[in-house]
């Protein structure tokens, strides 16, 4: 009996031993690949087919698109909900192929996406960005906001994660850059967590030398006490002011994770697993504005699927956009799609350049 007992103590030690082992190498992998970006990486522009003119007419869209996985039938582990991964490669391609048909007929000028993967398990390694690109028949560039070589949880684990921003034209950009964002994670839970930015474009205006500067935004959305969703919109701020300043039209456009000021239309249950913090209306620089749709949820929580409109589930207006006062606005809509294809609704934005 002794003898057994014994024995077992020796083979769970050898199995702890070698669980820690492989959690510490684990931990090791994750520290050494961990994603660095530098605070400011620039890419080239694109030529494009147009270029802009003073006194144009423009419609951006915006659009977390959930990385083609978060529609209708599904729910997230993160939200209250139990899922992690797409259903089948087959959801996605016709996610992919439903949002890219809504982008067609908006016939938007500059699409701002986000949450859209180059290569993850959690979509089937779809490649999402030359997925639209190809469709709107644009030009674009990507800005990586989530990068891991291996997410190892929940279960099953989310395993590779490659994602990010896109900002697709026909207009012509002279410079496309990727912002860094404060991080508010600590090691280790900073290895596998987003590494937030700004995708910030410069669309060229013909005879002047003044430009349309263009931020695509997903901001923080479970970090606790919201101190990193305010980080980040304080760092935000700023850098629309300082392009106000040169005089340039600015319009920033996203998922900013926080209620706008006069959006809170959809009263938060109680108990809600995910709860958005609230955008201050002081924090805006002199000059700009919050512009949104109140009439029409942008985002819905994911603790289940998406049932309609009824009093079980929990709606939020948190994309949007914000614009310089130099700017004509003449319309901001939220397309409502019944969340067929992902959690969040497109929002566009029409507006005019000055003369």
């Amino acid at each position: 009996m002794k003898k057994g007992l014994k024995l077992l103590g020796k083979i769970l030690l050898a199995a702890f031993l070698a669980l820690a082992a492989a959690a510490a190498g684990l931990l090791l992998n994750l520290t050494i690949t961990e994603y660095r970006p530098a605070e400011v990486e620039s890419y080239a522009g694109w030529e494009g087919s147009q270029t802009l003119t003073p006194g144009q007419t423009l419609c951006l869209l915006s659009w977390n698109t959930g990385y083609g996985s978060l529609d209708a039938q599904n729910d997230f582990f993160m939200d209250g909900g139990s899922g992690v991964l797409a259903r089948s490669r087959e959801a996605v391609a016709e996610n992919l192929a439903g949002m890219l048909d809504t982008m067609r007929q908006a016939q938007a000028d500059i699409y701002l996406l986000q949450e859209v993967d180059m290569g993850s398990k959690r979509s089937f390694y779809t490649l999402q960005d030359d997925f639209y690109l190809e469709g709107l028949a644009m030009e674009g560039c990507t800005a990586l906001n989530y990068k891991c070589e291996y997410v190892p949880y929940p279960l099953p684990t989310l395993g590779k994660v490659e994602s990010g921003l896109l900002t697709a034209s026909a207009l012509r950009t002279t410079e496309n850059s990727r912002l860094s964002l404060p991080v508010p994670f600590s090691w280790p839970l900073r290895l596998c967590n987003l590494k937030r930015c700004l995708l910030e474009s410069r669309f060229p205006i013909e005879g002047q030398e003044r430009e349309l500067v263009v931020f695509n935004l997903h901001l923080e959305a479970y970090d606790g006490d919201n101190q990193g969703k305010a980080a980040q919109t304080k760092r935000l701020m700023e850098l629309l002011q300082q392009e106000r300043e040169k005089g340039n039209y600015v319009v920033a456009g996203g998922d900013f994770n926080q209620v706008f000021p006069g959006a809170d239309v959809f009263p938060l249950r109680e108990g809600a697993a995910w709860q958005p913090a609230q955008l201050d209306s002081g924090a805006l620089p002199e000059g700009f504005s919050f512009q949104f749709d109140a009439s029409a949820p942008s985002c819905r929580l994911l603790d289940g699927p998406y049932l309609g409109r009824d009093e079980e589930t929990q709606f939020y207006i948190i994309d949007g956009f914000i614009v310089s006062d130099n700017l004509q606005l003449l319309g901001v809509e939220t397309l409502e799609t019944g969340f067929a294809h992902s959690d969040h609704q497109p929002v566009t934005l029409r507006l005019r350049l000055g003369e």
